[in-house]
């Protein structure tokens, strides 16, 4: 005669069962509170993006806003700054990378592909210099574009490096124009 080692379950299995059961949501419920609490707060959340009416900006005036903490440049280039910014061939640029974000990571830095299709006239860039994190100043410099005081980079009027130690481009963050005159950014 055969002997079966498989038993019926008793009432201790499922005490064993219904305890581990209970430990288990509440080693959860104790956990909790430090997986939340890492989590980004309200106020970095309403950081993520912004919106920007860029109705009273005039031709060949900038505006400076702020994303993320950081300072985003907002120019509405003159039809002059355009067209310098245009003859410039890639090969003569020391970085010849775009820095859209919105762009392939190896689109060509011409100044198309650093401005919004159909908007050339605006350009916007984080306004961080890419040697050290200075914040370069405006209308200044060789190029006519933006100069770092800090360590004597100058970028053209379409954010891109032409002289310094800068390695970068100035970045492009992550927008879209939501009508003619509001951009959101991020």
């Amino acid at each position: 005669m055969a002997h079966s080692d498989t038993a019926e379950p008793t009432r201790r299995d499922f005490l064993y069962i219904a305890t581990g059961a209970m430990g288990a949501v509440g080693a959860g419920a104790l956990v909790w509170p430090f997986v939340d609490q890492m989590n980004p707060d309200a106020s970095a959340l309403a950081l993520a993006s912004i919106e920007v009416d860029v109705s009273a900006v005039e031709e060949g005036q900038s505006v400076t806003v702020k994303w993320r903490g950081k300072p985003v440049f907002i120019r509405y280039r003159t039809p002059t700054e355009v067209e310098e910014a245009n003859s410039v061939p890639v090969a003569d640029l020391p970085d010849q990378n775009a820095r859209n974000s919105n762009l392939p990571a190896d689109a060509e830095a011409t100044d198309l592909n650093r401005s919004a299709e159909g908007k050339e006239q605006w350009l916007i860039q984080v306004g961080i210099c890419t040697h050290l994190g200075c914040v370069p100043l405006g209308s200044s410099g060789d190029f006519g574009g933006w100069f770092c005081p800090c360590h004597g980079s100058h970028y053209d009027t379409a954010g891109r490096i032409r002289k310094g130690p800068a390695p970068e481009n100035l970045l492009i963050p992550p927008y879209e124009f939501v009508s003619d005159t509001t951009i959101l950014i991020g």
